[in-house]
C-alpha cells in the first residue's frame, strides 16, 4: 500500500475554499440564471432557514459566491413553473433546496420514511395517525395544492415541533415520504404542498430509482467535490448520512479509487481527498458568510480549517452574546478575519451593523475598506439606499478615520 499523501493546513484551506467556489473571481457582468443554476449544482445543496433579520439563509451563500445576483432567478429555479423548475425541497442536510438530478439519490431516504423504518417524531405520529395522514393526502390530491393552514380540518397547534398542529404534521409526513413536496411558498414562506407527480418534472420522474447503497456513494462523491477535503464526519454531515452507511460506502470509494485517504496538518482524524479537488496557490475571496453557509455550516471543520470559533447566538439571552445576534463571518484571501452583526432595516432602508470584530491579531487598517465594500455590496444586493456602520472598536474608529 503506498503512503497517503499529506497535505498543509494551509493547503487544505485553500482547497476547502476553492471547492466551496471561492477559488476564482466572481462573474463580470451581469449574473444570469445559469450562474445561479451552475453555483448551486457546485455547493450540491442550500440550506433553507426562515430567520429574515437580514435575508433568508437560501439566498445568502449564492450572494458571498457571485456577487450581485437577482434573487428571482433562485425563486424560479426553487418553486417556478414546472417546465422551468431546476430545483426541489427535501430534508437533506436540515430542510434544503437541491438540484433535481439530486431527487433519485434520496428515494431510499423517502422509501424508509414510507415504510416506517426511520426514525422520529414524524413516524411516531405516523403510526398513531395513519388514517388521518391518508385523509390529507387526498384533500391535496382533490383540491390542488395547499398549505397546511387551507386543510379542512388541521386540528390544534400541538407538542414541541414549532407548535404544528395534525395537519402539518400529516403533511411533513407525506413529504419526508416523499409523496408530497413544495409547490412553493407564499406569504411568510409558508409551504405549499401538492402531489410530487404534479410537481416534479416527468424527466426527473421517469429517472431509474437507483439501490441504497448506488445513492449514498453518489451523495458522498457529492459531498466530497463540494468539500474538496474533509473527514469522514464532514462527509457524513453534507447530506446528513447513516453513520453505518457511510463508513461502508466510504471503504468502497476509497477502494475504487473515488476518494483518496491523506493526512492534514494539524487534523486529529483520518481525511479524504477528491481526487479532481483543485489545489490552488493562493485564494483571493472576499466574502460575507452566513451562518448556515456550506463552507461553515459544520462548526467543528470551520475551527479545524479556520481556527475560526463559531457559533450562532440567536438563542442566546442579549445579555450573555459576545458578539451579536445574526453575525456574519468575513472571509479575506483565505482566512476569516472578522464577524459581523447585521440587520435589514427594511422600513428606513439601511442596512445596519450594530457591531463588528476582528479576529486576534488582524489590523483594522487591512480589513476595513475591503469590509466596507462588501457591505455596500449587501445593501445594494438588498435594495438598501444606507449603511449604517459602528463608532467603536478597531473598525469602528478605522472607518471614522477613513471618513466613513
Amino acid at each position: 500500500m503506498s503512503p497517503k499523501m499529506k497535505i498543509s493546513a494551509a493547503l487544505a484551506r485553500r482547497i476547502a475554499l476553492a471547492a466551496q467556489g471561492f477559488g476564482t473571481g466572481r462573474p463580470a457582468g451581469a449574473i444570469n440564471r445559469g450562474h445561479v443554476k451552475r453555483a448551486i449544482e457546485g455547493l450540491g445543496l442550500l440550506q433553507i432557514d426562515s430567520v429574515n433579520v437580514l435575508a433568508r439563509a437560501h439566498y445568502l451563500p449564492l450572494f458571498s459566491r457571485l456577487g450581485k445576483y437577482d434573487s428571482a432567478h433562485l425563486d424560479g429555479l426553487a418553486w417556478g413553473r414546472k417546465s422551468q423548475r431546476g430545483l426541489f425541497e427535501f430534508w437533506a442536510h436540515e430542510a434544503s433546496l437541491l438540484p433535481l438530478a439530486a431527487q433519485p439519490l434520496l428515494r431510499w431516504r423517502m422509501q424508509r420514511a414510507a415504510a416506517g423504518t426511520s426514525k422520529g417524531t414524524l413516524q411516531q405520529f405516523r403510526r398513531e395517525k395513519a388514517t388521518y395522514i391518508e385523509e390529507v393526502r387526498r384533500q391535496v390530491e382533490d383540491r390542488g395544492a395547499l398549505a397546511a393552514s387551507e386543510l379542512a380540518d388541521g386540528g390544534p397547534k400541538r407538542g414541541p415541533w414549532w407548535g404544528w398542529n395534525d395537519g402539518k404534521l400529516a403533511l411533513e409526513w407525506l413529504f419526508f415520504a416523499g409523496i408530497v413536496t413544495t409547490a412553493t411558498r407564499r406569504g411568510t414562506f409558508e409551504r405549499v404542498y401538492d402531489l410530487s407527480e404534479r410537481v416534479l418534472p416527468a424527466e426527473i420522474q421517469a429517472l431509474p430509482t437507483p439501490s441504497p447503497d448506488e445513492a449514498q456513494r453518489e451523495l458522498l462523491r457529492l459531498s466530497a467535490r463540494a468539500l474538496g477535503v474533509a473527514t469522514e464526519f464532514d462527509l457524513r454531515d453534507y447530506f446528513r448520512l447513516p453513520v453505518a452507511d457511510t463508513k461502508a460506502r466510504l471503504a468502497e470509494l476509497v477502494e475504487a479509487g473515488d476518494v483518496l485517504p491523506v493526512e492534514v496538518e494539524g487534523w486529529n482524524k483520518p481525511a479524504f481527498l477528491d481526487p479532481a479537488a483543485r489545489q490552488p496557490r493562493q485564494i483571493e475571496a472576499r466574502a460575507l458568510l452566513a451562518p448556515f453557509d456550506p463552507l461553515i455550516w459544520e462548526r467543528d471543520r470551520t475551527e479545524r480549517i479556520f481556527d475560526f470559533f463559531y457559533r450562532i447566538e440567536i438563542y442566546t439571552p442579549v445579555a450573555k452574546r459576545k458578539h451579536g445576534y445574526y453575525v456574519l463571518p468575513f472571509l479575506l484571501g483565505d482566512r476569516l478575519v472578522g464577524r459581523i452583526d447585521l440587520k435589514s432595516d427594511r422600513a428606513n432602508s439601511k442596512l445596519l451593523v450594530p457591531a463588528a470584530h476582528l479576529e486576534p491579531g488582524i489590523e483594522a487598517r487591512d480589513v476595513a475598506a475591503p469590509m466596507r465594500e462588501e457591505l455596500r455590496l449587501m445593501a445594494d444586493w438588498l435594495g438598501l439606499d444606507g449603511l449604517a456602520l459602528p463608532h467603536d472598536g478597531d473598525l469602528g474608529r478605522e472607518w471614522r478615520r477613513m471618513g466613513t
